[in-house]
Formats: structure tokens, sequence, C-alpha cells
């Protein structure tokens, strides 16, 4: 990366301009993406992950085509055995995440949760699988019993919440004693600390937490020609803002990526 570059990007994290795509993404580019993409194969939106050697997880053939988003659920999920329990995704997206998780680990049940509208009523179109359900509903305020799952997962989402000690409130209450919350998102530089100590604030106790930029770079790359071919299916005055959400080569996110400006990182938690 150049200088100017990484000038570039430090000057755009520091106007928040980083932010202020979070917020755009989350009030209305996500939801009328819901709308422009009704083929059925788009179902994932994380950035993405691989490992140095590649993680080479085993995938049915109609899975290979999102290897790398599915990695990313994949290494934030298995920090613990959700075989067998009731599990709940806040912020579920495409539902391609959980379709996967269901299909690999078999939970007794898997409830995902989106404030999108057009984006559960595509999760309940797209998958049908037992024991698999979506519900429309607030990441603040999640509408379920207290102690009602044995996990709760939260995948590159967090960020775009208002509240986010909030959200880690709600997740203790709807966590059964002896559940994990497990996690993964970033956060730019001038906000790390915030997101330390709220963390460190939450009524759950840390079991594990990894540094993964390196992984989640690695991935951005590789989701490369599958970015280019779904910013291809959007109108023109669209692409280049989704350019910058899909973190392509020479965009924002991915300067910020390469130079360590975003701080990504995966946790896992558990309720005593």
């Amino acid at each position: 990366m150049t200088f100017t570059s990484a000038r570039r990007t430090d000057l755009l994290l520091r106007l928040g301009y980083i932010s202020f795509l979070n917020k755009l993404f989350a009030t209305y580019f996500y939801p009328n993406v819901t709308r422009l993409y009704r083929a059925n194969d788009v179902v994932f939106f994380n950035y993405g992950y691989e490992e140095d050697p590649p993680m080479s997880v085993p995938l049915a053939a109609s899975d290979e085509p999102n290897r790398y988003s599915i990695q990313l659920y994949h290494r934030t999920a298995t920090q613990a055995d959700i075989t067998g329990k009731r599990v709940l995704e806040v912020s579920c997206g495409h539902g391609g995440g959980a379709s996967y998780l269901v299909r690999t680990f078999h939970p007794t049940s898997y409830t995902g949760l989106d404030l999108n509208r057009e984006g559960i009523a595509f999760c309940r179109r797209r998958h049908n699988l037992a024991g698999l359900d979506f519900v429309e509903g607030n990441a603040e305020n999640l509408p379920f019993d207290e102690e009602s799952f044995d996990a709760v997962i939260n995948v590159e989402a967090s960020s775009h919440y208002p509240h986010f000690p909030r959200f880690l409130t709600e997740v203790a209450r709807v966590l059964r004693p002896g559940g994990h919350f497990l996690y993964t998102d970033h956060r730019r530089p001038n906000t790390v600390a915030q997101w330390d100590a709220e963390l460190a604030d939450a009524p759950m106790r840390l079991v594990a937490h990894a540094d993964i930029n390196a992984e989640v770079l690695r991935g951005m790359d590789k989701n490369t020609p599958r970015n280019l071919d779904l910013i291809s299916r959007l109108p023109v005055l669209l692409r280049r803002y989704a350019r910058e959400v899909y973190g392509l080569p020479g965009t924002a996110y991915h300067r910020a990526m390469q130079s360590g400006a975003l701080d990504y990182r995966v946790y896992c938690f558990a309720k005593d």
C-alpha cells in the first residue's frame, strides 16, 4: 500500500466514512438489495474467511460458491458444540449461515432473527429445513423468553447496532446457564477501546478470542470474483457504493483491513 493510499484510508476513518457506510447499509442498502437479489443463490453477505494453509472444510457442491463466507460461520460456530442444542442467530441475513450450520451440526432447533422484513421473507422461501425457522425482530429487544437458547450466534453485524451493550444484555438474558455466545465482528480504531470496554462489561464470561484480520482479508480477496458478479446484478448507480460495502481491492474497507485500521476478531463467551 502506498503512503498516499494509507493517508487516504486514515482520513476516511477519521471523517467517519466507514461508520457512515455501516449505517447506510443497515437502513437502506441491505433491505433494497434483498429486493434486487431475487435469485436464490444470494444467501451470504459477509466478507469471508480463509486460513493459511486453507481450511478445506468439506462442502456440498451447492455450497462451494459460498466457501469463504461459510468458513467464517464455521470458524465462529465451532467454538462450542451446537449439536443437539437450541440455537439463535441474531442478524441472520439471507440465512446461508443458518442453513449450513443446521445441515452440518444438527442442532435441535435453529432460529434466525433479522430486522430486515424482506430478508426474513426471503429466508422462509429459500431455506426449508426441519428445525429451522426465521423471525423478524430487533437485536436490542429480542422477542424470546429468558433462558430460551443454548447458543447465540452473531456474525459481522453488531457494528450496525445503535446500542451494542443493550444487545449484549439481551444475549445474556435469552441464554441458558452454560450457554455460549459465539461472535465475530470488526471495529475501526477510534471505537476499539469502547468495544473492549463494552465486551468487558458484558454479563457473560470470556472463554476465548482471537484477532482474525489476516484470515478475513484473505477471505475478502478469495470472494472477489463472487462479489464482482453480485455487483454486476445491481443498478449502475449502486455499483460504486456496493464495491465499498463488499470490500473489493482498492476500496477504503479493503485498505483498512490491509493496514490493520479495522480490527476484526472472533469471540466465545459463556453464561455461568
